[in-house]
């Protein structure tokens, strides 16, 4: 396997502002939390649309309507929405080995096959898929309604672990191979990836691929700026998570051993 180092910092961690100094010091007498925000955890929809809710006076907070942005509610107090009781909605994880031709949404309005369709039983609570893969790209997909660390597995900045499985329609050479672990310069700038290898010795079409950037349709775009065609890809690890014993199409709950590996950052 070749490798190379990652270009993104990993010493010196910065001290940090006074900002995120108080954002980790509340007191435990501090239990309030914007309007908007408490709507959203209870899985009705999106902190924007909850705006656009309270906007049109169809919220209520013990008993009165609400239309006034960037409120505080308390734990005790009752939020309804068109008269009916938002509960905070339990937090959902879900792993699935997503198959191929399915989208990676919660709807669709040409109504092909989406990734909701094959976990849309497993709870009521509705999840959404953190990060993309593409309709045919097959492998380790999470869903979940935990907006927070959706948004530390799936920003950029954070830059996730990956590692795929690519089906080539010929022979990688030894030639390219150098020229992506030395990195390539694509449309939006330059790539690189920490490894790459054969899967097997006496099939070149087969490569192995670990890799940090979260880019739109990276994997693909680095071997077709090479000139070949990726017939298959399946992606294998993802933030610390494997499909081991998980048959394509199906899916699991997390552990709490995995659930805390993920918020905890204790993965490669």
């Amino acid at each position: 396997m070749k490798t190379i180092r990652h270009n993104t910092e990993k010493d010196g961690q910065k001290r940090p502002s006074e900002k995120q100094k108080r954002k980790t010091n509340y007191s435990e007498k501090d239990t309030t939390t914007r309007l908007n925000k408490y709507i959203a955890n209870t899985g009705l929809c999106s902190r924007r649309d909850a705006d656009e809710l309270i906007k049109r006076g169809i919220i209520s907070v013990n008993g009165k309507i609400v239309t006034e942005m960037g409120i505080k509610v308390n734990r005790s107090d009752i939020v309804k929405y068109k008269g009916k009781k938002l509960f905070k909605e339990s937090k959902i994880y879900i792993l699935l080995n997503k198959p191929r031709d399915y989208i990676t949404t919660m709807d669709d309005p040409k109504n092909r096959k989406t990734v909701y369709d094959l976990v849309k039983k497993a709870c009521p609570e509705r999840v959404y898929p953190v990060g993309r893969l593409d309709r045919n790209t097959t492998g380790v997909l999470l869903l979940t309604n935990d907006g927070e660390l959706a948004k530390v597995l799936s920003h950029p900045r954070y830059n996730k672990k990956k590692i795929y499985h690519a089906f080539l329609d010929k022979d990688l050479t030894g030639n390219d191979m150098d020229k992506i672990v030395e990195g390539l310069t694509l449309d939006d700038g330059l790539v690189h990836v920490d490894a790459i290898t054969y899967p097997q010795i006496d099939d070149k079409k087969q490569v192995g691929l670990e890799i940090h950037s979260g880019r739109n349709r990276i994997v693909r775009r680095i071997f077709e700026h090479l000139g070949y065609k990726v017939e298959k890809l399946d992606r294998v690890y993802f933030a610390g998570l494997t499909k081991k014993n998980l048959s394509r199409g199906k899916w699991k709950f997390l552990s709490q051993k995995e659930i805390a590996m993920l918020k905890m950052g204790s993965y490669k």
